[in-house]
């Protein structure tokens, strides 16, 4: 089965085919970095994770570009709130995202660019535009002519015939539906940070970063734009207008937005008191593979309904998925290959793929691994498993985890390596054997404290990490 994904565009399921395989170019939008990322956010970017992961697993290579928005209006007023530069104040936030995005396990993408460091680029795209006839100025700004762009409204399926000529807007960020001129560059003012320009002093809006920066390092025609669902109009519409204006050629082929995150049923605000970055969830004691499991459950068209109780589960879950590991690690099985064993190995893999080439429909592929696990254990149990049928179990495992990574577990800070933990376990072997049950108890207490599980089988013991 060929890969098909939802595109936005044609609102249709479509083969994915790049324009130069097995290259892949594609660019997400990144954080506005004037605070912490909030799991509404990150359950975008763990989208963008699992979708490039599974391109790779296909066989593609990833040319993927995430900028970060470092100047725009709540950066500029956060900045000058406290007193500082656009750097001084962006940098905390943006290491921060970068910090959070590594104990999620988020793959960095090929390139990341700050709007900052691209103005010069932003600068020769709006004079561009200007040459095209698409642009006014007033009171020292720079506007986009939506009319002059007659295809206005397409990705978002918003009718603009209506909309008051003349008409704009100078906010970066602006209401569902209102179809307005768009800034590209604004005149400074009440003592702004800017740039001197040929366009005047004054700085971009926020629309021109991303088409500019997407085009300059992936070229006029990208072959994936993800983002969320909220970023489709005004932005994305927008990025589309500036860029097609420019090359007059195809921006992008394939658009992909993640529905919104709610939380326990409600919509995620700080007034509602359900506002949670990646931090806040951590410090209520769960794993960051569990936070990464649950944003990745549910496939990324549908709203993920974030609730504490799930959390729970999703540690269950991964649970059940690392003692299969284990198992399959330390059992003890009958000499020789199972053909039924194999067959449901084979089984399991056609479905966890053909899942995730659907869309990337991560709760099928999920009920995959979870049904194939099932099933071999109660195999196991039954002495139905055979020791040649090891390696494949374990191949489908390492697929599985290529795309989900949670089987490992986070070290936590000083916590011992696996060779001190097996030191321990043999010290503790040996203290039982001298029945110095004393210092027995003492080194299981020890390993307890270290989140190590100690399990007595019929094998002998195992351990795995909380």
């Amino acid at each position: 089965m060929a890969l098909r994904l939802f595109n936005t565009a044609s609102q249709q399921l479509e083969d994915f085919t790049p324009l130069n395989a097995p290259v892949v170019r594609m660019y997400t939008c990144g954080p506005t970095v004037y605070n912490y990322v909030h799991i509404g956010n990150f359950r975008t970017f763990a989208f963008q994770d699992i979708l490039r992961r599974w391109l790779a697993y296909r066989g593609y290579q990833l040319d993927h570009v995430m900028n970060i928005t470092d100047v725009e209006d709540k950066i500029i007023r956060g900045a000058m709130a406290e007193n500082k530069s656009l750097r001084e104040y962006t940098q905390q936030y943006e290491d921060a995202f970068l910090e959070d995005s590594a104990t999620l396990r988020l793959q960095k993408p090929e390139r990341i660019a700050r709007a900052t460091e691209h103005i010069d680029d932003m600068v020769e795209a709006i004079q561009a535009l200007t040459e095209g006839g698409h642009t006014y100025v007033s009171e020292g700004s720079v506007y986009f002519r939506i009319a002059t762009f007659p295809r206005y409204g397409r990705l978002s399926r918003l009718h603009v015939e209506g909309m008051q000529a003349g008409a704009r807007v100078d906010m970066d960020e602006y209401e569902k539906d209102d179809a307005r001129d768009f800034v590209l560059w604004k005149a400074q003012r009440d003592g702004e940070p800017g740039w001197d320009t040929p366009l005047g002093q004054g700085r971009p809006g926020w629309h021109i970063e991303c088409s500019t920066m997407a085009n300059k390092y992936l070229g006029d025609t990208l072959d994936i734009h993800t983002g969320g669902i909220d970023l489709t109009f005004p932005h994305h519409e927008n990025e589309i207008a500036q860029a097609e204006c420019i090359s007059h050629k195809q921006f992008v082929r394939y658009w992909l937005h993640a529905e919104h995150l709610i939380v326990e049923g409600q919509k995620m605000s700080k007034s509602l008191g359900n506002f949670y970055t990646l931090r806040d969830v951590l410090q209520r004691g769960y794993s960051p593979e569990a936070i990464r499991y649950r944003l990745t459950a549910v496939p990324y068209r549908n709203k993920l309904n974030f609730t504490f109780a799930d959390l729970d589960a999703a540690e269950t879950a991964i649970d059940r998925l690392r003692n299969f590991a284990l198992r399959l690690a330390t059992g003890k099985f009958k000499e020789g290959k199972c053909p039924e064993v194999e067959a449901r190995i084979a089984r399991a893999r056609a479905e966890f793929e053909t899942d995730m080439d659907d869309d990337l429909n991560t709760a099928g592929a999920l009920g995959a691994i979870f049904e194939y696990v099932r099933e071999t254990n109660a195999a196991m149990d039954s002495g139905e498993f055979c020791a040649g049928n090891v390696e494949d179990a374990k191949a489908l495992l390492s697929a599985f985890d290529r795309i989900f990574d949670v089987l490992t577990p986070t070290p936590r800070e000083g916590s011992l390596s696996d060779a001190e933990v097996d030191a321990l376990i043999a010290e503790r072997q040996r203290a039982r054997m001298e029945r110095n049950f004393k210092r027995s108890d003492e080194i299981r207490d020890e390993l307890a404290a270290q989140g190590i599980i100690l399990e007595d089988t019929r094998d002998g013991i195992r351990w795995k990490r909380k």
